[in-house]
């Protein structure tokens, strides 16, 4: 893992594959580390021909943290963080791959700066702007999340806080809920390698949103992969973006949560991303 000072923000990065091969640049979900982007995937989508490259949003894992509750920069800021870190690596041009807030994040580079993107793959997301029309509501357990009170947490209480962000995850998983096993061995290491858990866990919620972005705009070969369980943006919501990007591809996943795609999906969803990739 590297920290790259670019310009008043620090941004942890982790890479894989050969340094100067096509770089593929990995952007997690909201409140999401790199750290869900695991070592294993980013190794088999890497292969001796890519080099995958991971990061820390703003507020989580190794990169720059504000105080818990007052974000020191907005969405614009987030939306343009990867600008930042491929002019730090001298990279020009990148593969974005974004999952959640991640694939809105590559939506907003793809449509407005596409000098830098070679191509674009959007996971569990949603049309960040344009014309897309009624898009379906989250499930009722997403929905009633948002309404719980947020409990009381002993944020020095490693134990505590795992707990809480393997909770996190439950709303979101497929039908078959969540990999206990898997999900808490990566809520744990997250919250071993970050600055400040409370700050990850709501930061990004506070800052205001970047610019809306129509994706009939983009223009990069696009890939939209999508769950048809996804519990937070139901499939409707990849099937919409894909009819906004001129000749962009859908793949359906089942049985996947509004998650990055899990091992099971690997045997058939890496040799696809590759083949998008390396077209």
């Amino acid at each position: 893992m590297e920290i790259l000072s670019a310009g008043a923000v620090e941004l942890a990065v982790d890479r894989h594959g050969p340094r100067g091969a096509p770089a593929v640049l990995l952007i997690a979900g909201g409140a999401q580390s790199m750290g869900w982007w695991t070592t294993e995937f980013c190794t088999l989508l890497a292969d001796d021909d890519l080099q995958v490259i991971r990061y820390d949003h703003r507020d989580t894992g190794q990169s720059s943290c504000s105080p818990p509750g007052r974000p020191e920069y907005n969405g614009t800021d987030l939306a343009t963080d990867p600008l930042r870190l491929l002019d730090a690596l001298a990279i020009e041009r990148a593969h974005l791959i974004g999952m959640s807030m991640g694939g809105g994040i590559a939506q907003y580079l793809a449509a407005h700066h596409p000098h830098r993107v070679l191509t674009s793959t959007l996971i569990e997301t949603s049309p960040a702007g344009g014309d897309h029309g009624p898009l379906p509501a989250p499930t009722d357990t997403v929905a009633a999340s948002w309404e719980d009170p947020e409990p009381e947490i002993d944020w020095s209480d490693e134990a505590a806080v795992i707990d809480y962000r393997v909770a996190v995850e439950r709303p979101y998983a497929g039908p078959g809920g969540i990999d206990e096993e898997r999900v808490r061995t990566l809520a744990a290491a997250e919250v071993r390698r970050s600055r400040n858990m409370q700050s990850s866990m709501g930061n990004h919620f506070l800052v205001e949103s970047a610019e809306p972005t129509d994706p009939a705009r983009i223009t990069a070969p696009t890939l939209v992969v999508h769950s048809v369980d996804d519990p937070m943006f139901p499939i409707g919501h990849g099937v919409a973006l894909s009819r906004m990007i001129a000749g962009s591809r859908l793949i359906r996943l089942t049985g996947v949560g509004h998650e990055i795609p899990p091992p099971s999906t690997w045997p058939a969803l890496i040799p696809a991303l590759r083949r998008h990739l390396l077209r």
